[in-house]
This record gives C-alpha cells, structure tokens and sequence, in this order.
C-alpha cells in the first residue's frame, strides 16, 4: 500500500519536508503516524494533540487508509 502524507506547520519545519511516499501495510492512520514516529526527528508525531486528515478531510486517528490514500499531520491551532 502506497500513501502520501503531508506535514504542516512545524511539522513540516522539525520534519524538513512538505510531503513524502510511504509504502506497508497500514490499516488507519494511526498506523501510518506510528511508523513516521519512530524515524529520527519525527517524535513531534506522538504528540497527543495530533491533528490529522485523510484526503483533505479531517479525521480521527483510527480512520481506515487504502492504497493510494493522502494522510495530512498537523498541530492544534491556539490562538490568543
């Protein structure tokens, strides 16, 4: 299985990348964040305040993937 995952925000600053290709077995997008991870510098994905979206619709961490699904990752807005 093939997915695109996206990073935002400072994600996308901690993690170096807009995006990358990620290929396994995964069965939600909770697997998908799990595997990222465990990659060196990706530990900004274990936060519990996590914000996520599968095909550019928001969604909980145990949404179902298929092949060839978009996973966008995303840090809660706060504002003052």
């Amino acid at each position: 299985m093939n997915i695109t995952v996206k990073f935002f925000a400072r994600y996308r600053e901690a993690l170096g990348v807009d995006s990358i290709k990620v290929e396994g077995n995964f069965a939600t997008v909770d697997d998908v964040r799990a595997l990222l991870a465990q990659r060196d510098g990706a530990d900004v994905l274990s936060e519990q305040n996590l914000m996520c979206a599968r095909n550019e619709d928001l969604c909980q961490l145990d949404e179902p993937v298929v092949d060839g699904d978009e996973v966008a990752f995303f840090p809660t807005v706060t504002g003052g």
